[in-house]
């Protein structure tokens, strides 16, 4: 009989990372089934509908005006050069540096009642007060709209123009000898070519909208993931939640198979290697300016309104940076987020390294399994991980009171530790991916001549593979550090009592009205996204 086969640690290692990733969506679906109160036809019949009519909404309007602001400003700096195109190139990307919560409390601030705007109509029309003038409303699914594209549009942006920089000017050179215009050569030559760029960015973008949290509870919006915070933490419903955390995750992977077949037989290969790239054509004149015009306002409103906001308040109150509770919530932020960066580029290391080395089917099958967490929104991993590390929490404690005679309270939900995991779970993916296009750039020779020379797996990985990838492993660990300090449900639903990171103290003071006590941490989670920017930019020069 032939020896049974005995997995391996790589294959082991594996299958632990996959459940773990796996853990609170399988959570999400048993309390789904098993709620404890039936809940889901007063949910139908009342509020569900509501939540998910918004929800679509934002999610397909922010998705629809980031894929048009996205794909024609990607368009205009690849293919033209007007005033300020090389400077707007890469300003485009900095709207990802700010939350969009933080954009939200910024326009509410510029635009209310009390605020520059209104106050300066007033001054200058003569106005006493709102009873003599008509002003849109600020708090509205329309100003959602507004703030969450402007925050967004950066990712459909960001894929667009690689996809058009690849573009081969062969193919505009024989359209324009067809006689087709400006016009015409972006809607039947660009966009068709950029299809499967545009419509994963768009995909994302409409994902990230679900998960919002900061923008639509701010603005009053009753989206789905307000819907959980609702039922669980207002009505005390954890199965209730579940299910409506079950709508969200269905709606998500709609979009993802949409995203997919959007690009299923979609195929495009280089004729040659001599292929010239798209030359830059002058924009003079109106033209000029009124591309520069398209490219800039995206950019006011999505980094220079809100940061410089959100910079007056901060530094107009600088007492307020001496405040404890900014100090402790700066902590709690680069500890939690550390940690969940470190362990989570860690762990990609392994899985990808694992994949490679042992040539077996279970982890090849299972790593494209732990990039869900990503498309998981934050609210939905936080129901899904309470209650498992709840349980987990009581049997420790129950073993460590029966050894010792002593309780140790709380190990995981009375710490960062529920935090961290959540981190884990939810960025694991752009760990992964880095990871994985790191090594794939390595030539197979030198860590099998390493192993020839007397290493073993492991020191081949940290004396060939690590010295060769570091760069990448260091944007890794930045993307997952910045994901980590601007992650907003998933903080609120797992901290412990009394815990505050930055985002929350931001959520918290903001809620309150008190834009001059968030305005610290607020600009502090901002520069830790410019950072971030900076290095997503040079990677995509």
């Amino acid at each position: 009989m032939p020896a049974p086969v005995r997995p391996d640690r790589w294959s082991l290692g594996a299958a632990a990372i996959a459940a773990l990733v796996l853990m609170p969506i399988a959570t999400v679906l048993w309390l789904a089934l098993h709620p404890s109160e039936p809940i889901w036809g007063h949910l139908v019949s009342t509020t569900l509908p509501r939540y998910l009519g918004n929800s679509l909404l934002l999610s397909g309007a922010v998705g629809a005006v980031s894929a048009v602001v996205g794909t024609v400003a990607a368009w205009l700096v690849v293919m033209y050069r007007f005033p300020g195109a090389r400077w707007l190139e890469w300003a485009l990307l900095l709207p990802l540096a700010i939350p969009a919560y933080v954009g939200a409390y910024a326009l509410t601030d510029f635009l209310e009642y009390a605020g520059p705007v209104q106050t300066g109509l007033r001054a200058l029309m003569g106005w006493q007060n709102a009873r003599d003038y008509a002003f849109p409303e600020i708090r509205s699914r329309g100003a959602a709209i507004a703030v969450i594209s402007a925050a967004l549009y950066p990712y459909v942006y960001l894929l667009a123009r690689a996809a058009f920089r690849e573009l081969s000017t062969q193919s505009f050179d024989v359209a324009q000898a067809l006689g087709a215009g400006p016009v015409a050569r972006f809607w039947r030559v660009g966009l068709p070519l950029a299809r499967p760029a545009i419509a994963a960015g768009t995909a994302i973008v409409m994902m990230e909208t679900i998960n919002d949290f900061g923008v639509v509870e701010y603005f009053g919006v009753q989206t789905l993931t307000t819907g959980i915070f609702t039922v669980w933490l207002e009505q005390g419903n954890a199965g209730g939640a579940a299910q409506i955390a079950c709508v969200i995750l269905a709606l998500v992977v709609v979009l993802v198979m949409l995203e997919k077949l959007s690009r299923r037989r979609s195929r495009f290969y280089a004729l040659s290697r001599s292929e010239r790239r798209p030359v830059r054509r002058p924009l003079s004149g109106a033209a000029g300016w009124g591309a520069t015009a398209f490219c800039a306002l995206p950019f006011a409103a999505g980094f220079v309104l809100p940061l410089g906001v959100i910079a007056s308040h901060a530094l107009g109150n600088g007492d307020r940076w001496l405040d404890p509770g900014l100090g402790l919530a700066l902590w709690h932020t680069v500890s939690a987020g550390g940690a969940a960066a470190i362990l989570t580029v860690l762990a990609a290391l392994f899985l990808v390294y694992g994949v490679r080395l042992s040539g077996r089917a279970l982890p090849r099958l299972l790593m494209p399994v732990t990039s869900v967490g990503y498309a998981a929104p934050g609210a939905v991993l936080g129901v899904g991980l309470l209650l498992p590390l709840a349980w987990a929490d009581n049997a420790l404690a129950d073993l460590w009171t029966a050894v010792t005679g002593v309780d140790p309270g709380l190990l995981l939900t009375g710490s960062a530790a529920a935090i961290v995991l959540a981190y884990m779970v939810r960025f694991f993916a752009i760990a992964q991916g880095a990871a994985d296009a790191a090594m794939g750039r390595v030539s197979p020779s030198l860590p099998m001549a390493a192993r020839a020379l007397g290493r073993t797996a492991g020191g081949a990985l940290t004396s060939v593979y690590l010295p060769m990838i570091r760069g990448s492993v260091g944007t890794a660990l930045l993307l997952v550090f910045v994901d980590c300090v601007k992650e907003l449900p998933a903080t609120l639903l797992l901290r412990p009592f009394n815990y505050n990171t930055l985002a929350t103290r931001v959520y918290e003071q903001a809620s309150l009205e008190r834009i001059g006590d968030a305005a610290p941490a607020a600009l502090l989670v901002t520069g830790v996204g410019i950072a971030a920017v900076g290095v997503l930019a040079r990677a995509n020069r």
